[in-house]
Parts: C-alpha cells; structure tokens; sequence
C-alpha cells in the first residue's frame, strides 16, 4: 500500500507544471525524431509514432518520474544496416526482442552495473552529450535565411530574460510562441517543422512484424538487439542518475529497465523504432517544471495531439525556435564547472573526464564514450590500489631467519612489486612471511605466493606463510600449490 501511495503522488506532485513542461517537451521532441528516423533510414513517422510511445508507457512503468524517453540517436545508428539488408519489418522484429531483453535485465537487476560508472564519466558523459546536442543542430544553421539567426537570438533572449517575470510558465514555450507570431506576423520566410518531412495523419495500426517465425529471423535480429538494448539501457540509467541528481531524489533503476523494455515492446507493434531516455529533452522537462510521471505522459500524448490534431499549427512553428531550446539545452547540460576542474582533479579523473568525451565525438557514440571511460577508471583504480602496498622486513640477531611483513592489498597490479620485495639470494635458513596485514584477491595473488615460497625451497630455505585472514587462507587452501607441509597455515592472528 505504501508504495501504491508513494507511485499515486509520483503522478500529481504539480500537475499544472508538468503538463506545461510536457508541452514544451513534445514540441521539442519533433525535430529529433524525424532527425533519427533518416539516420536509422526510416520514414519521419517511424521516429514520431516511436517517441508517443514510449515516451506514454514508461511514464506508465519506468522507475524515474519526469524523465523523457523516446526515439534516440544512440539507438538509431545501430538500425541503418539492418534496414538496409533486410527491411524495416525487422526493425520492428528486433525491437521487440530488445525490449525482452531489456525486461530481463530488470529483473536480474543488472542496473546494480552501474555503480562501476565513476563520477569523471559521468561528467564525461554529459559534456560530449551536450556538444553532440549542439552539432545535431548545426545542419539548421547552415544554408539558411540571414533571419533565421536574429530569430534564434530573440529565442534565447526570451528563454533567459522571461523568467525574470514571471516562472509560472515554461520560457521556451513562450519562446516557441513569440517566434513564431513574429514570423507570421512579418510574413518571415524561414523552415518550419513541415520542411523536415512528412507527417503522419493518421493513428499508427497495431501489427505484429511481418516476419518468418524461424531461427533464421533469430539469428538476423539478435546481434541488433542486443547491441540496443545495452545501448539503450545504459543511455537510460545514466540520464536516470543525471535527473536524479538535478531533482536530488532517488528512483528504480531496475524498474526503469523494464520500463524501457515495455516501452520499446509496445512501440515495435505500433510502427515505431525503438528508443531510450534523452537527457536532453529530459534536461527541457525538469528545468520547465516537471517533476512527476504526469509530464512524460503529457509529452507523449501532446505530441501525439500535434502530429493528428493541431498539425496544422504545428507546421509553421519555425525551425529556428526549436534550434534555439535545443541550444539553451546544450548550454545547460555542459558541466562549465568540470573545465575547473582540470586543474584541481586528479590527472587521472581529467584523463578519464577527456577520454570519454574525445571517444564519443570521435565514434558519435555515446555507450563507446562509456565504455572507455569505464575501462579507463579501472586501470587506474587497479594502479591506485597496487600503490597501497609495501613489504618491510628484519634479520633476527643470529641471521638465521629473515620475518617478512606485508601489508596492503595484493592482486594482478601489486604482484610485481609483491615479488621484488624478496631477496633470494640472502643466506639464510628460515623465512616467515606475515600477512596478517595484507589480504590476497585473486589467482595472480596466490600465483606470486607460490612463486615465492617454491624459490625459497629450492635454495633449501624453510618458509611459513601465517596471518592470512579467512578470506585470504581459503584462497590459499583451494588455489596454491606449495606443499603445505613447507608452507604451513598458522591460525590467523586476528588483523
């Protein structure tokens, strides 16, 4: 019952701001739609039914109130071959098993995943979404009217001016509104929506794909599938971490999943591509307001009211105003501060911070981004750690045994320091090693053990390995290879 409670005020918690805010998103929904539809090769309406779609189910069943989901670019570039060779009937195939998937992945919670998602690619990820932003909306500023500039301008001029009056209502919809009457009213010749393709005017038909039920139609969409639904899980959970950030509360990540996973199902056998969360559409939302489910849905369901009711207001909205927002959302989702920070983070956080962002503009991908940033994080975390090492050792008074201390932790980055720490050579009868203070990882840990204790019984040196905590001696137990009888446990010592 509570969290019936708790998910009943997620809808209404300021219903006038989220359906404003979600007004504002459905109209800025419209260019990137029909924009991913040309890269996945599909026609405008693909990328618009996907978006109302999506966009109404998970504000239905995703975990994250007020964040926006729809057709993206991350998961639109992964569908252009498969278009191509084999038609979008296998899109739509395909889509729907990306949203199985998805819903799996819910519910093994692989969204726990996450948490190795450091802070620098965070940043990192944000940054190069804010450029990727900004470039998707260079194609409108080249080749265009001379006016098309000053409308953007008198855009952006209302969008920061207009909340000095008043915040009761969303600037960039008011920059929306008073760009277009400017243009209508001076009779200014400029792209509008209905220059950026056809429109549907029709409500999409449910079917299911027209494809062979066979392990060949498998083996085609699987790899696609897959490689959507990490894409688009990951795209989603890090927004998700984003606005929860911004609104300082928490959400469901597991349920997100299979939110999206229902979404994209449901978008499949209604004619759309598949999809995920957009930052920056969700960056719009919860800036103009939203903070509830109520908006998602306002801004799948007005989007939908604009393509089969209002389409012929829709169509002269010029596309300069929706460049404008677009830019305003790219300013605001750029991490300034992070340029400080440069100079005051560690090297290795401004490597990772750099690396991602120079690999998501390099590859125009933003899981590829992730995945460096990720890989990179631990390595140096690997070699931060294997630095928190150090072996010290003393020579009893009749220079028979040699007590070596170790302490730290000791896995694949420390063992070479972990060997040079011994001198083999030293004449010496017996050899205690202590690692009361230190704790053994992995394999490679337990290999260099072996390692030293074999080279110090082939000079004929007595070893004792003791201290080992319990995690450490069942490591030893199951996985070393020196002779127990030589190599003896003691009990461990209580570090």
């Amino acid at each position: 019952m509570n969290a019936f409670s708790t998910y009943r005020r997620e809808w209404f918690p300021n219903i006038r701001a989220d359906i404003l805010s979600g007004i504002v998103v459905a109209l800025a929904l419209i260019p990137e739609a029909v924009g991913f539809s040309v890269i996945a090769g599909v026609d405008p309406k693909v990328g618009l039914f996907a978006s109302v779609a999506i966009a109404c189910v998970t504000a239905i069943t995703g975990g994250r109130p007020a964040m926006i989901s729809a057709a993206t670019a991350s998961t639109a570039v992964l569908m252009g071959p498969l278009v191509r060779d084999h038609g979008i009937q296998y899109l739509f195939a395909a889509t729907i098993l990306m949203g199985i998937l998805q819903i799996i992945a819910g519910m093994l919670k692989l969204s726990r995943l996450m948490r190795f998602v450091s802070k620098s690619v965070m940043t990192g990820f944000v940054n190069s979404l804010a450029i990727l932003i900004f470039m998707a909306q260079l194609p409108q500023l080249i080749h265009v009217p001379e006016v098309t500039y000053l409308l953007i301008a008198v855009a952006l001029a209302v969008i920061y001016l207009f909340p000095y009056l008043t915040k009761a209502i969303p600037s960039p919809l008011v920059a929306i509104v008073v760009v277009t009457l400017i243009a209508l009213g001076f009779g200014i010749h400029v792209p509008t929506v209905a220059d950026l393709g056809e429109m549907p005017t029709t409500l999409p038909a449910f079917a299911w794909p027209d494809v062979p039920l066979t392990f060949e139609t498998l083996r085609i969409i699987f790899p696609y599938s897959v490689a959507l639904a990490a894409v688009g899980l990951l795209e989603s959970l890090l927004t998700a971490q984003i606005v929860d950030e911004m609104t300082d509360t928490t959400s469901s990540k597991s349920q997100e999943c299979a939110g999206q996973g229902a979404g994209n199902i449901v978008a499949a056998l209604f004619g759309g591509m598949g999809g995920c969360a957009m930052i920056g559409q969700s960056v719009i939302n919860v800036t103009s307001g939203g903070r509830g489910r109520l908006s998602t849905f306002i801004a799948g369901a007005f989007l939908l009211v604009l393509l089969l009711v209002l389409d012929d207001v829709l169509r002269v909205v010029p596309v300069a105003a929706l460049v404008a927002v677009m830019i305003m959302v790219s300013i605001g989702t750029f991490s300034w501060k992070s340029i400080v920070d440069l100079k005051r983070h560690p090297g290795t956080s401004s490597i990772v911070m750099l690396a991602t962002v120079g690999t998501v503009l390099a590859t125009q991908d933003l899981s590829k981004g992730v995945i460096v940033g990720v890989l990179l994080s631990g390595v140096f975390f690997a070699g931060k750690v294997a630095r928190l090492f150090r072996v010290s050792s003393n020579l009893s008074s009749d220079g028979k045994e040699r007590h070596y201390l170790v302490e730290g932790q000791i896995f694949f980055a420390s063992v070479e320091n972990f060997l040079s720490a011994f001198d083999f050579a030293e004449p010496v009868e017996r050899v205690t090693i202590d690692v009361g203070n230190a704790h053994l990882w992995d394999i490679s840990a337990i290999g260099a053990l072996d390692q030293v204790v074999l080279k110090f019984r082939r000079r004929g040196v007595s070893v004792e390995v003791r201290g080992a905590n319990e995690a450490s001696a069942s490591m030893i137990d199951r996985f070393a290879l020196h002779d127990k009888e030589h190599a003896s446990l003691s009990a461990p010592t209580g570090h």
